[in-house]
């Protein structure tokens, strides 16, 4: 799949440029003449860290249920539970499986309506996702932050809860095959639909659909349109300054209504005691959005935590608090739902902290 990384750095942006191609082919490949570099061997390694269902790709190692239980406790019980029932943030991963579910490969609450809810390990078919999903994208605030030897140890103490592994079970390259044959759903998925191209995932090789093409009455094309509603405005930072600047796409100024200004508010330097004036806390929007702390906290609204004119007004001029809570993390204040520790820079810590307690641009 990474083929095409190979012309990956040749690619370039371009208006109205005539290049020259070499004539001459290698096999049936085109070159182009001063343009690019083929991709280094290391540099395709950095993309390519995706685990397929046969478990091509994944890398040697392995890790033990016991430190599963101890990076499971520090880093994902936060967000999923100490047992993966999970909290009022997501859907919990692990619950309604049987030992005859393991027997079967089929896991049967599926088919039961009265059952109350889905968990992944109900529905996951191959342990290469929950291993690969691990690896790329967990924990939530530091994505690609653990080892190969903790995402086996998490991998291994997903399963222990599942009770499809023992408690000193050591999860590894060389067993992870055996231990797929105990995946409860492992017989749950098809391939029938034949929505995947090729011969090995779709053994029918037919189309997935039985359209017919319109060749008379044919209905106007429809006229796609989108907007940003005014709830949406701002929920997760302003969007102008989250794109690239690649020709018009630069997206909408979020921080305002349209027709109306920003307000005058005090913008952070680095020493947070000394503010500067300007026309709006560019600083401070720029900490949140590259702290992440607009994944859950809007400007007006609850996402997951509190929102920051909430926090205003409870905290209005605390800002030692709030810095301190910014870094440690904690429960309880807003709700049931903890918020994990930040690793940010104290400076950036105190420079948020600061604007928030200070009436956040109000």
């Amino acid at each position: 799949m990474f083929n095409c990384l190979k012309y990956f750095l040749m690619i370039v942006c371009v208006t109205c440029l005539s290049i020259d191609v070499d004539a001459q082919t290698t096999s049936s490949t085109h070159r182009f003449v001063g343009i690019g570099r083929e991709t280094t061997p290391a540099e395709i390694k950095a993309w390519d860290i995706d685990v397929r269902p046969d478990f091509e790709g994944l890398p040697k190692g392995s890790g033990s249920v016991k430190l599963g239980q101890e990076i499971w406790e520090t880093k994902c019980a936060s967000c999923h539970g100490i047992f993966g029932e999970s909290n009022e943030v997501f859907n919990p991963l692990i619950g309604g499986t049987t030992q005859q579910d393991i027997q079967t490969g089929r896991v049967a609450n599926l088919k039961n309506t009265d059952y109350p809810i889905r968990t992944t390990i109900m529905r996951v078919a191959t342990l290469s996702t929950l291993w690969d999903f691990i690896n790329r994208a967990m924990p939530w605030d530091q994505p690609k932050s653990l080892s190969v030897q903790e995402v086996f140890a998490v991998t291994g103490y997903m399963l222990h809860l599942a009770d499809i592994v023992s408690k000193d079970f050591v999860l590894s390259d060389d067993n992870i095959r055996d231990v797929q044959k105990k995946m409860p759903n492992r017989n749950g998925m098809t391939t029938q639909h034949a929505k995947w191209p090729g011969m090995e995932f779709n053994p029918i090789n037919r189309p997935d659909t039985q359209n017919v093409a319109c060749i008379k009455n044919c209905a106007p094309e429809p006229r796609i349109a989108s907007f940003l509603p005014d709830y949406a405005r701002n929920a997760h930072g302003n969007l102008q300054e989250q794109n690239r600047g690649v020709g018009l796409q630069r997206g909408v100024n979020t921080l305002v209504a349209k027709g109306f200004s920003l307000p005058t508010a005090v913008v952070l330097t680095s020493d947070a005691s000394k503010p500067t004036e300007k026309s709006f806390n560019q600083t401070a929007m720029a900490l949140l959005a590259k702290h992440g702390c607009t994944v859950c906290h809007a400007m007006d609204k609850k996402i997951v935590g509190p929102s920051i004119s909430d926090i205003t007004k409870k905290h209005a001029n605390q800002v030692g608090y709030l810095t301190a809570q910014i870094r440690a993390g904690g429960s309880g204040v807003w709700g049931n739902i903890p918020m994990p520790a930040q690793s940010l820079p104290l400076a950036d810590a105190k420079s948020i902290a600061q604007w928030i307690a200070q009436g956040a641009g109000r």
